[in-house]
């Protein structure tokens, strides 16, 4: 009896050592991003500006408004006029510069809060996180309360599939009722907005559409391979996502025009749909391809240690020995690119309004950077600059109800601006001159950014997010 106790108070202390183990791992990756803390005293807290001699692209229509002042009240737009009187508070001087609103990445995997950073630093000011975990609500609340500095954000619940296990990265649903439950659970717990996945079947599904619209709560979809691909223009679906399942589901693989434009006329009778094409994470397959050396690429210092370790290897290795099994895959995977630059153009020219993401946080598609890759391709396909920053900005914003407040430069909506060196309606890549970002009114200038960059650098935090990722496990299971 007495050595059952011991080896009990052994293990006791072991299990509480652990967990003050764990607690500080935690706690040490939170202090180490303190760079974006909000305190009271602090330049930060300040979210109520002047700003003068502003070009103004309000993108609500296709303009310049030369020489704006813009006033700016605890983090709103109040007035755009020639002359604003000053009410005792700070002036910026834009000097002549060009300002737009903020970009809006629509489709990311947040793994930590340095990406915040990353994401600002690139002049993206919103973000819709589409694989939503309970660490996500956290940092929602922190960034409601102001304690965090970062993009507006917004984030779906956990990836919901079907009865089939197709990776502990989902949420497998076994019943329309346990389905009808989690909608109701995910917007009573703060969840924005629910993201349908590949393997939902017609059953499952319906039942997930039905208690969205009884929760008012919208719906952004990964195609399910289960139900015919016009299912996902339904209400209340507000954007489907990745270009590539057009050609994987209805197209089978066949990268026939002839074909896309049934689908595409689908997509645009709706007057519902958005579709956000990721063009970039599908491109990067190809970036995989031909260079063999590119986990060690200056870029992937970038990307959580957990998602480079585990995620980018595994992506690489798959196509690593994909080209050596078969030579053609190199030329099939730019081909089936280049097709995704067809059906961006086949869908902008329907009407269909296209929005911005670009499936940052996984594989080798860096956050933040990435975006302005994904609006080159946009170029390739034949909109012009302004249709172009409509995709981040406008369109984004208009996509979701609860994401209205942002997107333009007008009275009543949210202060997350750009100020450009350039002006980006002539040239698109103006959009990385950033000199300051406003982010709920808050002003960014270059040394913060830089610090932003720097710090999410080779991070070390890897066992934080794999606890972070186990409590997902553990709890949305």
């Amino acid at each position: 009896m007495k050595l059952l106790k011991r080896i009990l108070k052994i293990l006791a202390t072991f299990l509480a050592l652990l967990i003050l183990s764990l607690i500080v791992i935690l706690w040490v990756d939170s202090n180490n991003t303190s760079y974006l803390h909000i305190d009271e005293d602090s330049e930060l807290s300040q979210n109520s500006f002047l700003i003068k001699n502003a070009n103004v692209i309000p993108m609500n229509t296709d303009t310049i408004l030369r020489n704006k002042m813009i006033l700016i009240k605890n983090g709103i737009i109040e007035k755009i006029e020639n002359e604003i009187s000053n009410e005792n508070i700070p002036v910026f001087d834009a000097n002549g510069k060009f300002i737009t609103p903020g970009l809006i990445d629509m489709h990311v995997h947040v793994w930590d809060s340095y990406e915040l950073g990353l994401y600002l630093a690139n002049g993206v000011t919103a973000v819709r996180n589409l694989w939503g975990m309970p660490m996500h609500l956290r940092m929602k609340k922190d960034i409601l309360n102001n304690k965090i500095i970062a993009p507006s954000f917004f984030t779906t619940g956990p990836k919901l599939t079907g009865t089939e296990f197709i990776g502990d990265d989902n949420l497998n649903l076994t019943s329309p009722e346990e389905a009808k439950e989690k909608i109701i659970s995910y917007k009573e717990r703060g969840y924005d907005l629910i993201k349908t996945y590949y393997g939902l079947d017609k059953e499952i599904f319906d039942a997930v559409i039905e208690q969205a619209k009884e929760s008012d709560i919208e719906i952004a979809a990964h195609p399910s391979q289960k139900v015919p691909f016009s299912y996902h223009t339904k209400s209340p679906i507000k954007s489907i996502e990745h270009a590539e399942e057009i050609v994987q589901q209805p197209l089978k693989f066949d990268l026939d025009t002839l074909k896309l434009q049934p689908i595409i006329d689908n997509i645009a009778s709706s007057k519902n749909t958005n579709y956000s094409p990721t063009l970039v994470v599908f491109h990067n397959i190809y970036e995989m391809m031909m260079n063999d050396d590119i986990l060690n690429s200056e870029s992937l210092n970038y990307i959580n240690p957990l998602i480079k370790e585990v995620d980018s290897k595994a992506q690489f290795d798959r196509w690593f020995y994909a080209k050596q099994n078969d030579s053609t895959v190199i030329s099939r995977i730019k081909n089936q690119h280049d097709f995704h630059i067809t059906i961006v153009k086949k869908l902008h020219k329907a009407g269909v309004p296209i929005v911005c993401g670009t499936d940052a946080g996984i594989g080798v598609t860096v956050p933040g950077f990435s975006i302005h890759q994904e609006l080159k391709f946009y170029q390739e396909a034949g909109l012009s600059n302004f249709e172009i920053l409509k995709t981040a900005t406008i369109n984004a914003a208009q996509t979701h109800q609860i994401m209205n407040s942002l997107g333009t430069i007008e009275k009543g909506k949210v202060a997350n601006l750009l100020v450009l060196e350039e002006n980006p309606l002539k040239e698109i890549s103006a959009l990385k001159k950033t000199s300051v970002i406003f982010v709920q009114g808050r002003k960014l200038e270059q040394k913060n950014l830089d610090i932003f960059i720097e710090k999410a650098k080779n991070r070390k935090n890897f066992i934080a997010s794999a606890l972070r990722y186990v409590e997902n496990l553990l709890f949305e299971k």
